[in-house]
């Protein structure tokens, strides 16, 4: 709840007091004039970026890699295009950040480390009647899809009697 406050309320505040700052320092045209090219600019190199990141997603997925590095860029940079064109220089700050594979790249890799970590600790392990377990790693490991382990083998029969053939 604190995170949306800061978000939608705190934010646009500080944001609106920066633009009347700068405003005052080298005049409201010229502000102006710095939001609406920070957006142009922030558009095409959004797309150029996009387009790379979209294009090295098909690369992985076609050689059998899980791309979950390229995903996360790709969504930093959706943000960094929503945040570039919202007007502002707090705004266009992170958003450029996150456009520029030289910052975007490792801010990346702890985000999918991150959510790798949050996913293996909500994992279980079940054992059931038939002798599953199921104990695994992060989805996004980059693991063979094609390993031995991936394939589960069983048996199954029906127990209740509305679907008996007799």
């Amino acid at each position: 709840m604190f995170k949306l406050f800061v978000l939608f309320v705190v934010m646009p505040i500080v944001e609106i007091s920066v633009l009347l700052e700068v405003g005052d320092a080298i005049g409201g045209w010229t502000t102006l004039a710095i939001v609406i090219l920070t957006a142009i600019v922030g558009a095409h190199l959004v797309r150029a970026q996009g387009l790379a990141a979209l294009a090295e997603i098909k690369q992985k997925t076609a050689m059998g890699e899980v791309p979950a590095d390229t995903i996360v860029e790709g969504i930093m940079i959706l943000v960094a295009g929503i945040l570039l064109v919202t007007p502002g220089f707090i705004t266009d700050t992170f958003g450029l950040l996150m456009t520029i594979p030289l910052t975007r790249k490792p801010f990346a890799k702890v985000l999918v480390t991150q959510f790798g970590q949050q996913i293996k600790a909500q994992h279980f392990s079940y054992q059931g009647q038939g002798g599953f377990s199921h104990q695994s790693g992060s989805p996004f490991s980059r693991s063979n899809p094609n390993d031995d382990d991936s394939v589960i083998e069983g048996e199954w029969r029906r127990t209740d009697d509305k679907h008996k053939l007799d």
